[in-house]
């Protein structure tokens, strides 16, 4: 992708509706990348929060959502999926009549759902981040609606792109797979860290240190798998010695159903996503 692609190359307006975690890390990848401050809006409702958005970032803050989107070329929804429907239907009198490039953070909802609140007729892409993102090592997964052109895509993707990897899902249906794996995902890692860290207090380490070797542990092994190129599998069987240390503690691991473990947590959380899509309709 190029500078002239990107929307940090430009002032286009760019609103984002919600100023939460996941606004905040959007925020500052933003305008690490060049986005000129003074063309991000951001509708914040919380006084205290809204105060802090404009001393840290330099944007502008507004209280209303309808003074944030006006004007605004691409509109970032970072709400939760509970109060989505009342916040599109707050703005979509100040879209009336344009149609902006509308960018969906919620997990479960549907473009159409979103494309209904609003008036319909508009450019969606619906994106799910991780929390990764707010120190840009996040992954999203991103689906466009056939209303977005090219141009679009690209400056969607680069508004997710300096958070992390971004991957374009063909199929919506999909995108609660992708909460499953990658949205939730973060959660999986951190409970074998803790996991790990327990274990190794059990053993005899002091808890500093095995918390310490736990972290290091994950993340050495998730970057040896991102920078070598081999499969997983692969490089898992090259640590293991048969009869070794290793072989015993995945051994151990297949007895207690790892793998049937890892499946029903993903399967439950599509479900999940998918439930949020039907009660919120």
């Amino acid at each position: 992708m190029s500078d002239s692609e990107s929307p940090t190359s430009n002032a286009d307006p760019i609103a984002f509706v919600g100023g939460g975690n996941m606004a905040r890390s959007l925020l500052g990848a933003l305008l690490r990348g060049g986005t000129v401050p003074g063309a991000v809006r951001v509708a914040e409702p919380h006084e205290s929060a809204a105060r802090q958005l404009a001393a840290d970032f330099g944007v502008q803050v507004f209280a209303d959502g309808r003074e944030a989107v006006a004007g605004a070329v691409t509109i970032v929804l970072c709400v939760k999926p509970q109060i989505m429907r009342s916040v599109c239907e707050s703005i979509a009198p100040v879209l009336a009549g344009r149609r902006p490039l509308i960018l969906s953070v919620a997990a479960g909802l549907l473009v159409e759902q979103i494309d209904h609140w609003l008036g319909g007729g508009f450019p969606i892409v619906r994106c799910m981040p991780n929390t990764p993102s707010l120190i840009g090592a996040g992954a999203t997964g991103l689906f466009a609606n056939e209303r977005v052109d090219p141009a679009q895509r690209t400056r969607a993707e680069s508004v997710f792109a300096r958070s992390g990897l971004t991957a374009w899902i063909e199929r919506e249906a999909l995108m609660d797979t992708v909460t499953g794996v990658s949205g939730s995902g973060p959660a999986y890692f951190l409970l074998v860290i803790e996991a790990l860290e327990d274990a190794g207090v059990d053993q005899g380490l002091p808890r500093d240190t095995a918390r310490a070797l736990a972290i290091q542990t994950c993340l050495g092994a998730a970057r040896l798998a991102a920078e070598d190129g081999e499969a997983p599998a692969r490089l898992r069987e090259r640590v293991t010695s048969p009869g070794g240390t290793t072989q015993a503690a995945l051994d151990a691991l297949a007895e207690g159903g790892l793998r049937e473990l890892v499946a029903r947590a993903v399967a439950a959380a599509t479900a999940r996503g998918r439930e949020l899509s039907r009660e919120l309709a």
